[in-house]
């Protein structure tokens, strides 16, 4: 079994990185499109350093659907925003996640990557739930959000 996990989707939008990066930079933003911003209505959110990029910061805390953990933004260009992301509950992970952005004339590909260690109990547990499994769908449904939020925009 694999010691680390990654998981990937991605998606065309017909928006410049221009208009896409900010959706993910500015991490307030992530409200509109993420997922997990409809687990849990009354999720306490609450946002450190400035307000977009590199050292911007949100931390939640839900119920047992949303469960709480910490993003930081590590890189932020036109085409790829890097992110520190730090599960404490319902479990405990710390994982990286990137998205690029790639041009193509007036559409842009965004791709969303998650990558990570697993011990050796994600190990076992990978033969019967994967990270894939559990993660992949999330991805596909903000993306769609995502082209949704970038194209109205």
């Amino acid at each position: 079994m694999p010691k680390e996990f990654s998981v990937s989707r991605s998606i065309e939008i017909a928006a410049p990185p221009e208009r896409i990066t900010p959706l993910i930079t500015d991490l307030h933003e992530w409200q509109r499109w993420s997922p997990w911003e409809d687990l849990d209505p009354d999720m306490e959110r609450t946002y450190q350093g400035p307000q977009s990029g590199v050292g911007a910061i949100y931390a939640w805390r839900g119920n047992s659907k949303a469960g709480s953990g910490r993003m930081e933004i590590l890189e932020a260009v036109d085409t790829h925003v890097g992110i520190d992301l730090l599960f404490q509950s319902p479990m405990q992970a710390h994982n990286r996640i990137d998205f690029t952005i790639v041009p193509h004339g007036t559409t842009s590909r965004v791709e969303w990557l998650m990558t990570g260690p697993q011990n050796l109990v994600m190990r076992l547990m990978s033969r019967f739930w994967s990270m894939e499994k559990m993660v992949a769908p999330d991805f596909e449904r903000g993306l769609k959000k995502l082209k949704q939020v970038a194209e109205a925009s």
